[in-house]
């Protein structure tokens, strides 16, 4: 499936349907993250995320939850399902990560990289040959 054009509203939500949202097209940046937190929070071994500017990120129905999960993390996630939908930094109101999982149409958010396999589950690995930083990532 090919990327929404610029300007256009991409959709997701919960497993349950309760939260819905918006993203405008296109996003800032696409990978997958390895870090401790991230597969805490989804019991997964790497999330795929995508990052608008929060002017481009829309609750269109439901409300979601809090959990700050570190000095650098606020994540939202459905309280009927549970299913993990943003996160951000407290304080910076820039930017905001959503996860691809969540999106309608997830085959449109092909990430372009890797970050923190420093924390990469030994026994998880794929065959990509995208960029990896065992840190935090550009963008």
């Amino acid at each position: 499936m090919n990327a929404p054009d610029a300007g256009t509203d991409v959709t997701g939500g919960c497993l349950c349907g309760a939260v819905r949202y918006s993203v405008r097209w296109p996003p800032l940046n696409i990978g997958y993250c390895h870090c401790r937190m991230c597969q805490r929070a989804s019991g997964a071994p790497v999330v795929a995320w995508l990052t608008v500017a929060r002017q481009n990120f829309q609750l269109t129905s439901g409300e979601t939850r809090a959990h700050r999960s570190s000095s650098r993390g606020l994540r939202r996630f459905c309280p009927v399902c549970g299913t993990p939908l943003t996160m951000e930094v407290p304080g910076d109101d820039r930017e905001i990560d959503v996860t691809v999982a969540s999106l309608d149409t997830p085959e449109i958010a092909a990430p372009d990289h890797h970050g923190w396999t420093s924390n990469r589950v030994a026994w998880f690995d794929t065959s990509d040959r995208l960029p990896r930083y065992g840190e935090d990532y550009p963008g």
